[in-house]
């Protein structure tokens, strides 16, 4: 079983310690978890693979897609970038954001409470990480539906006068 952490084309090395940490790898561990792959973007953190121990660790900056990381992953856990969430969501996957706290003006924070209002993903922060591994029950997530964007097309055209 792998799992999939994603901070998109940002920093976010709050995030990638607080995974490889001692406890949140036992979390993993303890939930059947084996594979650990990491995408850590701009950050200064860059684990030894050897740092997880009784994880197979990956860790990559970027590459031109991580659609077959997502694919590949049994659980993502991403930063809450709007695009990391989409994308994961779009595939099906089981979602936890992690929201970087230490963001001014954290737009972030809104769409993750959002979309676990609506059961799409659990959100937590670095210091929460670890709990949240342990407590989370991925079965109560339901599958995201995208919008449809000719809906709104069309309204704005209504809106005009163009229709």
């Amino acid at each position: 079983k792998t799992v999939f952490v994603t901070v998109g084309t940002t920093s976010f090395d709050d995030l990638i310690v607080t995974v490889t940490s001692n406890e949140c790898v036992k979390a993993l561990i303890d939930r059947g978890y084996t594979d650990l792959v990491l995408q850590v973007g701009r950050g200064s953190v860059v684990p030894d693979p050897e740092i997880c121990s009784g994880l197979t660790l990956q860790v990559f900056r970027f590459k031109d897609s991580i659609s077959e990381d997502i694919r590949q992953a049994d659980l993502i856990i991403s930063h809450a970038g709007a695009g990391s969430c989409l994308e994961a969501l779009g595939a099906n996957k089981p979602l936890l954001v992690v929201v970087n706290d230490k963001l001014m003006d954290n737009h972030q924070l809104e769409l993750a409470k959002q979309l676990q209002a609506d059961s799409h993903l659990i959100y937590c922060t670095c210091s929460t990480l670890s709990q949240t591994l342990k407590d989370m029950d991925l079965s109560l997530l339901t599958t995201y539906t995208p919008g449809e964007p000719q809906n709104f097309a069309y309204f704005l055209d209504k809106a005009i006068g163009l229709v």
